[in-house]
């Protein structure tokens, strides 16, 4: 592909090379390092001009330095005078803090949304926004992707019993996310109510919907300190599941999120590589699924100028 350049911070390299190889494109030369004052320095290695630039960077790990890291190669690239510049963010960061739901609370998506145009980001590309209303919150395009192609198609390599499942969702705001699935496997869907004493404590739930002697299967965006799947596979499992898997797109696994699934009778948890997931070593239960491929294609179609909509319900070879 002419007039293409792809770069990649420092928060996921392994992904950013699975694109790029995916692509049959190298990795543009960037370097990036810190002052004795811990401010972020960064240098374009090669030329942008005229170029239509891709910079990788997920919203993990050391946050704060990695959005900074991002919005500093976004101006790098367009105060060198590329042609456009597409921000590729698999996890978004801040995505949860995308309302005002108490007193004198930044509404803090808002404001990476605006960081990221002033910039000079020209398109954003980012998968299974927490809520898909934070598009909104952009005056320049955004197409956020889906991780649902292939978690249908993990379930149905690997889950022998998936005609006899019920897709549920751990909280109410997933409602959507889960019925879209159970439509596609023509499956019925549950869901479980939720209340919060404070952030990442759950106080008590409530199922909706019959699991008795099926398995069920877990489906959520974000799995952080994993309280609220941990608590909702006690529920389902006392409520007559045979199994319960967990699939999640961002497995942030902080705190004590490991021991937490070990812990917990899941036959899986199983996540996508949004996130670097070196954690898993401790953990037999997790698995990870590539969606590096998908990135890839909503890449090459984004610079060929075709629509990436095919890629909201298909896996691409």
């Amino acid at each position: 592909m002419p007039n293409i350049l792809l770069f990649s911070g420092n928060s996921h390299q392994d992904l950013s090379q699975k694109v790029a190889d995916r692509l049959g494109l190298k990795l543009g030369k960037v370097v990036c390092t810190k002052f004795s004052n811990q401010e972020t320095s960064i240098e374009i290695g090669e030329s942008v001009r005229g170029e239509d630039v891709y910079i990788i960077q997920s919203g993990c790990g050391e946050i704060n330095d990695n959005l900074m890291e991002l919005l500093l190669m976004i101006n790098a690239c367009k105060i060198a005078s590329s042609s456009r510049v597409t921000a590729v963010i698999p996890c978004f960061p801040y995505a949860r803090q995308d309302k005002k739901d108490k007193s004198r609370v930044p509404i803090s998506a808002k404001l990476v949304a605006n960081l990221l145009s002033v910039a000079g980001a020209d398109h954003i590309i980012t998968m299974d926004l927490h809520a898909s209303q934070i598009q909104g919150f952009f005056d320049i395009p955004v197409d956020n992707m889906y991780a649902e192609p292939v978690f249908l198609q993990w379930i149905q390599e690997n889950i022998a019993e998936w005609r006899n499942c019920i897709i549920v969702s751990p909280d109410a705001g997933g409602a959507r996310r889960v019925t879209s699935i159970a439509d596609r496997l023509n499956v019925e869907f549950a869901l479980i109510h939720k209340e919060r004493k404070k952030a990442n404590e759950v106080d008590r739930m409530v199922l909706v919907g019959d699991v008795k002697n099926r398995v069920a299967i877990l489906v959520d965006d974000i799995a952080d300190t994993c309280g609220t799947i941990c608590h909702a596979a006690d529920k389902l499992l006392s409520a007559g599941a045979t199994k319960v898997y967990a699939i999640l797109t961002h497995g942030i696994f902080s705190g004590p999120a490991i021991s937490r699934i070990n812990n917990t009778a899941f036959e899986a948890v199983v996540v996508t590589n949004t996130i670097p997931q070196d954690k898993i070593n401790h953990c037999s239960k997790v698995q990870v699924i590539d969606i590096s491929m998908i990135l890839a294609e909503t890449i090459r179609r984004t610079h060929n100028g075709e629509s990436v909509s095919y890629l909201f319900s298909q896996v691409p070879l």
